[in-house]
């Protein structure tokens, strides 16, 4: 169920994208080089997105299974309870390096006086 809720979300977010970057045929105003910004400005906010979302998820399952794992067992937690601040450490590095690409790549995006000039206004 989760799989198919999850390829439905995809594909009507891919359908909202492609709407979302479609344009008259006379407001192109002979630019042509806002779509490359455009694409830019999105995967900036997309990247942290989906990195803050798979690492919630990712840490949200090894808590669990160490609490799962402690339950079945008291006597390993202090083991488990390293063990899980070592892989809670590792994927919040994943969304912090997620974060810094997702600033690198705003940092390539023009002011608005850039994106005016190019839709020819």
């Amino acid at each position: 169920m989760v799989k198919r809720l999850t390829l439905i979300f995809g594909a009507a977010m891919l359908i909202a994208a492609s709407s979302a970057f479609a344009q008259e045929a006379g407001a192109a105003g002979g630019g042509g080089g806002s779509l490359p910004l455009a694409a830019l400005a999105l995967a900036s906010g997309l990247a942290i997105a989906l990195a803050a979302f798979g690492g919630a998820l990712a840490q949200g399952r090894a808590a669990a299974s160490a609490l799962d794992g402690v339950a079945r067992n008291p006597g390993a937690g202090g083991r488990l309870q390293t063990l899980l601040i070592l892989g809670l450490a590792l994927i919040e590095s994943l969304v912090i390096y997620a974060l810094v690409i997702a600033f690198m790549l705003q940092s390539k995006i023009p002011d608005a006086k850039v994106f005016t000039k190019l839709l020819g206004g």
